[in-house]
């Protein structure tokens, strides 16, 4: 069936398109042509009122949202509820996070978005394994008690998703060259966090097959003048990317904009480190037995210590921009042309393009979020008026 959005501003990824429409045609993008071209026999319609259309957003790191912690719960229910619970601020592609768990809290969670991606439940890309392979000396709030080094075993689970994309951080400082380069080649995409690995360490990992690196100054070793460290490697390294929490509390935003300026084009990437509180009025959960508040925005436990974000990826396009003093639309490229590159489904996704997946993002003019598509299926979301 055929279906248009009409009278709107359409950032295809590349241009802003002013009075332009997008045809939808079986979940894909049809055609992006002028409002004054559409075709009269079109069944149905969306009036966009001159507000803006953009590639949904895609957010590589959500643990999550809407109540739910995926660690707690690492169900199919569990991802439809965090999925629902983004969208509405504009995440239309993810991937569920579980932070270091045992080896059988991993195989079910793997199990979970498989049966997820087979389900084709909105906006499920794959799933983000961030630990058990970690330094303790940067564990952060990982629970250092599942901590491993990677063996047989390891290896075996976490390339056991045979569908979708996996992503998988590590300490690249515990484990081998030979190894890093054994789970890239198995199709995964490598990442280093949570690390006490330093410059040097960090460049071999690089060459080793480390594409990226998770949540940027955080749980790393930091640059100085004469260690750069894995902060250092990061910025100066012209063929991986990293992400980064546009918060305001995981980087202050000086050092946020030192950042993006520091890195090649489409190397520096929005991602929301989310936890239970996003899209719920349950501002406090429970984490590795502890409880975690979120208050103004900050996530934090009983010791003061950062645990996740209250971040959704609408709040952090605006947060990016004012920060690093971008063009707004520059910082929707962050979170959803260059995370698609980074997961390799550029030629599908993160841009409103014929061919490619209509996934899409309604944003009024103070760019906040009012109508999402998923594959061509339209949602319509009434925002808070502080968030989204």
């Amino acid at each position: 069936m055929n279906s248009v959005i009409h009278n709107a501003q359409i950032f295809d990824g590349d241009r802003l398109l002013q009075d332009h429409a997008v045809i939808i045609n079986d979940g894909l993008v049809e055609q992006l042509l002028p409002q004054s071209e559409l075709p009269s026999d079109i069944e149905q319609t969306t009036d966009l009122m001159g507000n803006y259309l953009v590639p949904g957003f895609i957010d590589l790191q959500i643990n999550g949202g809407g109540g739910v912690l995926f660690n707690n719960a690492p169900t199919l229910d569990s991802i439809r509820v965090i999925g629902q619970a983004h969208r509405q601020y504009g995440t239309t592609g993810f991937l569920p996070t579980l932070i270091t768990d045992s080896f059988e809290v991993m195989e079910q969670a793997i199990a979970a978005v498989a049966q997820a991606i087979e389900q084709s439940v909105p906006g499920v890309l794959g799933i983000h394994l961030e630990g058990p392979f970690l330094n303790e000396e940067k564990k952060g709030t990982h629970n250092a008690e599942n901590f491993s080094l990677i063996d047989d075993r390891g290896f075996d689970i976490i390339t056991g998703l045979s569908c979708g994309k996996t992503l998988i951080t590590l300490a690249p400082e515990l484990t081998t060259a030979e190894m890093i380069q054994r789970i890239s080649d198995s199709g995964a995409i490598v990442c280093a966090g949570h690390s006490a690995a330093d410059y040097a360490q960090s460049k071999q990992a690089l060459e080793a097959g480390i594409s990226g690196f998770t949540h940027l100054y955080n749980a790393m070793t930091g640059l100085q003048s004469r260690e750069p460290g894995m902060v250092g490697a990061a910025l100066e390294d012209n063929s991986s990317w990293f992400g980064i929490i546009a918060d305001g509390y995981h980087s202050h935003p000086a050092a946020f904009k030192v950042a993006v300026t520091a890195k090649y084009r489409g190397g520096a990437i929005l991602v929301t480190d989310a936890m239970p509180s996003v899209g719920s009025e349950n501002k406090s959960f429970v984490l590795n037995g502890e409880t975690v508040s979120a208050v103004n925005g900050r996530c934090y436990n009983a010791d003061g210590a950062l645990a996740g974000s209250d971040l959704d990826m609408a709040a952090a396009v605006r947060n990016a921009s004012k920060f690093a003093d971008i063009e707004w639309l520059e910082a929707v490229r962050m979170a959803s042309l260059y995370p698609a590159q980074a997961l390799g489904i550029d030629d599908s996704h993160g841009r409103i393009k014929s061919g490619y997946r209509a996934n899409f993002a309604a944003l009024d003019q103070q760019h906040k979020v009012f109508a999402t598509w998923i594959e061509g299926q339209h949602s319509q979301h009434i925002m808070d008026a502080q968030t989204g």
